[in-house]
């Protein structure tokens, strides 16, 4: 983290404000809509780290092949670097994505999993990067990585 990481920097909350944070971030992805309709779990959220799951569904396949449609991916590697980022920041940060890539490796033929951290948590710009697996051949393989830049807003700003 820089020097400017601000007073909520990894590793800066006790075990029970990460835990309550975590509760917090969860109860979100559970009463959230399109994460209902997708089927995205929240596995973790603390300390600037995050791991969502999204079970393989037919309906959100490619229509050229059986693959999951790579918007499902882009959209896992923004919501789990989001989740990274307020599990350092608290849940009443505000923050909105600016900037973010996803290089896609492999096709996604099975459930994916993505495991979000965060690089740098600044006073306004927060970045971090992604890795999306998914079970291929009996190993875990990487299908997509990314990364995310996010202007954050924090107090009142918030």
């Amino acid at each position: 983290m820089g020097e400017d990481a601000g007073p909520r920097a990894t590793g800066d909350l006790s075990t029970a404000e990460a835990d309550a944070v975590e509760e917090e971030l969860r109860g979100e992805a559970e009463s959230h809509g399109l994460f209902g309709l997708l089927g995205v779990e929240l596995v973790t959220a603390r300390e600037g780290h995050a791991v969502l799951t999204l079970p393989f569904d037919d309906r959100f396949t490619n229509l050229a092949n059986v693959s999951m449609h790579g918007g499902l991916t882009a959209t896992l590697v923004d919501t789990a670097s989001g989740f990274a980022l307020r599990s350092v920041l608290g849940p009443d940060a505000r923050l909105t994505t600016t900037d973010m890539n996803v290089r896609y490796l492999r096709p996604a033929t099975n459930d994916l999993r993505v495991e979000a951290d965060v690089v740098r948590a600044g006073r306004s710009m927060g970045v971090t990067e992604a890795r999306v697996t998914n079970e291929h051949d009996g190993e875990e393989k990487t299908v997509a990585t990314g990364g995310t830049s996010y202007r954050l807003f924090r107090g009142e700003e918030a």
